[in-house]
């Protein structure tokens, strides 16, 4: 699978599994939703005190499998390069991933409000790689 086809499996797909790294080099496993952003990143929303993030600000790197809504069938696994995106650079991000899994919000200052009294943050994973590339 092309990472262009993977990238489209999430415009569509938003559950996920987020892959990164312990400190003691194990493997950190989150279920999370995600989106992609308008240059083809994919888009998380976190906590800056969640451990997923910690991970990512330690080594930037990150996998996901992104499953379909009956969980059974189709899914893509993309990794890549992970960058944290820090309130208030973040929050135009965190509009814009709110709109693409959920739809309009019906108060966008409640929303904002929100995400700075919960200290959100966005992961961003550039994809460098996808798959399934053989079935067994």
């Amino acid at each position: 699978m092309d990472i262009a086809d993977a990238v489209a499996f999430v415009r569509d797909n938003h559950r996920a599994v987020l892959a990164t790294r312990r400190r003691d080099g194990g493997v950190q496993l989150s279920p999370i939703t995600c989106a992609v952003g308008s240059d083809g990143a994919i888009v998380i929303s976190s906590r800056e005190t969640a451990i997923k993030t910690k991970n990512v600000r330690r080594e930037p790197r990150a996998a996901l499998c992104v499953m379909n809504d009956g969980f059974f069938g189709e899914w893509v696994q993309l990794e890549g390069p992970a960058t944290v995106v820090s309130l208030p650079d973040a929050m135009n991000e965190l509009v814009e991933y709110y709109r693409s899994v959920a739809g309009d919000h019906p108060d966008w200052d409640d929303y904002r409000n929100a995400m700075e009294r919960e200290k959100r943050c966005v992961i961003r994973i550039t994809p460098d790689r996808a798959g399934p590339n053989v079935s067994g």
